[in-house]
């Protein structure tokens, strides 16, 4: 028979206030995200939650749309009833045929307070902040998919000289694609006229080669993880990492916030 101890209420002492919190809301066949976000916010003292939201393979417009309907259902299960400072969608194709505003509004029907991010309007922050007016734009998709991506990026203002598609159609060879050869494909994938390149897809493993790539091309280069990481930080006042790769990490968010016309959903 074991003995049974009470301890005295008074010695129990609670923290009183919460993490900055950041809630991810990643693919259910995501492999990339959730580590990419971690790196990022390492030694930040930012807690991110995470949350996995239904997706079928392939990657096709219907799958991407149908994961409207389960956003909030995916942001509610984040902490209930608690405080979640920034919520990020982490799917570029499927925010830009959603649209922004409806992803938006979905994430914050579950958590009101909360900021919202998603990775293809952090891009556009972060080609802002970099001054890039001309881009080219790699992505792992079809070109059913990768082309509603290249006019998401035509309405917010920007000149698209190059869209390479990869044709890949299952998210887990997206994520299993080797970082080497998104390297090599990066730099054959950059126009002249551009000013920088934008990879799309937050289940690539693109953001380990980033500073391989623009040592390689000589331009700023963007990726999904990587300019939604960077907004999230921004939004929570945190500055990056000294060992976080990218031009864009040193850049401020800033009046790069504001000003971008609204993308209809499909």
């Amino acid at each position: 028979m074991w003995n049974e101890c009470a301890v005295d209420a008074s010695a129990l002492r609670f923290e009183v206030e919460a993490p900055r919190r950041v809630g991810l809301v990643a693919l259910s066949t995501d492999e990339t995200s959730e580590r990419d976000y971690a790196r990022a916010f390492f030694g930040t003292g930012i807690e991110l939650v995470v949350n996995r939201i239904a997706f079928a393979n392939p990657v096709t417009h219907a799958n991407l749309l149908a994961m409207a309907d389960r956003l909030t259902d995916a942001a509610s299960a984040l902490l209930p009833g608690q405080l979640i400072d920034v919520l990020a969608f982490s799917c570029t194709s499927a925010s830009v045929l959603i649209g922004d505003g409806v992803v938006d509004a979905a994430l914050k029907t579950a958590k009101p307070g909360a900021a919202v991010v998603t990775p293809p309007l952090a891009v556009a922050k972060g080609l802002k902040a970099l001054g890039a007016r001309r881009i080219s734009i790699l992505t792992p998709y079809s070109f059913e998919v990768s082309r509603p991506m290249a006019t998401y990026f035509e309405v917010k203002g920007f000149a698209v000289d190059r869209l390479t598609a990869l044709e890949i159609e299952d998210d887990v060879a997206m994520a299993r694609l080797k970082p080497d050869v998104i390297a090599e494909l990066a730099a054959n994938a950059i126009s002249d006229n551009s000013d920088a390149l934008f990879i799309s897809c937050t289940a690539l493993r693109s953001l380990d080669v980033v500073d391989q790539i623009e040592a390689a091309i000589g331009k700023p280069v963007i990726t999904s993880n990587h300019a939604a990481t960077w907004e999230c930080l921004d939004l929570l006042g945190i500055q990056p990492a000294s060992f976080a790769p990218g031009r864009l990490m040193r850049r401020s968010v800033g009046s790069a916030c504001a000003g971008f016309p609204e993308v209809a959903a499909s």
